[in-house]
């Protein structure tokens, strides 16, 4: 049944890992530009979240609704984020288009490349005086409450997480429309996000500034690293084995 759709989602593997091989330095630039697009959204997020919070309880929603400006931003321009590519590569490996091995230096190179973006924009951030008292407390607060969780919950909120972000990502191949793919980016972003789930990349950049900013409190790099690095586990299992292993098993006929 989605014989076809697998098969465009492998030929796109192929593509980026012979991007990546032919031109590593393109690769590595469009990985340091998704690391900064995505880290735009969390700016924007939070700008609203931290000036609405005391006066609006559906804040949550509202910064759901703006984050998905991220993933819009990496899909209409291009730019290689590590999470999706969780997803593309692995269907690309399943259906050996692409091998293991440019699977894992395409997850590699794009994870490197997506927390170079992000420490970019969050040294941006912090050098260009963007943050007003109560927007960078709120962000060092919302810091401290994702360095606070267990390893499991911060595991299984990375495998749902990816599992919403992949699901935009395979959507975005199906989709016939511009349209189409933009309403399925919002409704699988706005859900991960106002739900309160793990993105590794995401976290890049609000766990930076939540250390590095004047308004931080006992946010520590140690937690910077014991959160991104579960989260990281997390979306590789949601990306790379709970949404490919199904779409895979389904594009299968029976000999």
């Amino acid at each position: 049944m989605y014989y076809e759709d697998v098969k465009t989602v492998s030929e796109s593997a192929y593509k980026k890992a012979s991007l990546l091989k032919n031109n590593f330095l393109g690769y590595f630039i469009l990985s340091v530009l998704a690391g900064m697009f995505v880290g735009f959204g969390v700016l924007l997020a939070y700008s609203i979240g931290g000036a609405m919070h005391n006066d609006f309880s559906g804040y949550k929603f509202m910064m759901g609704f703006t984050f998905s400006a991220a993933l819009s931003f990496i899909y209409f321009g291009g730019a290689e984020l590590f999470t999706g590519n969780n997803f593309v590569m692995a269907i690309g490996a399943m259906n050996k288009r692409v091998s293991w091995t440019d699977v894992v230096k395409v997850w590699v190179v794009c994870y490197i490349g997506n927390l170079i973006g992000a420490i970019i924009l969050s040294t941006f951030t912090i050098l260009g005086g963007f943050l007003s008292d109560e927007i960078g407390a709120f962000m060092a607060d919302y810091s401290a409450a994702k360095m606070s969780l267990t390893p499991v919950q911060i595991i299984v909120r990375g495998i749902l997480c990816n599992m919403l972000v992949c699901l935009a990502t395979w959507s975005g191949y199906r989709m016939k429309s511009e349209s189409g793919k933009l309403i399925m980016t919002f409704w699988c972003i706005l859900t991960f996000f106002t739900t309160g789930f793990e993105h590794s990349i995401a976290n890049m950049t609000l766990l930076i500034i939540g250390t590095l900013n004047p308004y931080e409190t006992a946010n520590t790099f140690g937690g910077v690293f014991y959160n991104i690095s579960l989260a990281t586990i997390g979306n590789i299992i949601g990306g790379a084995v709970f949404l490919t292993l199904p779409y895979i098993i389904a594009s299968k006929d029976k000999k």
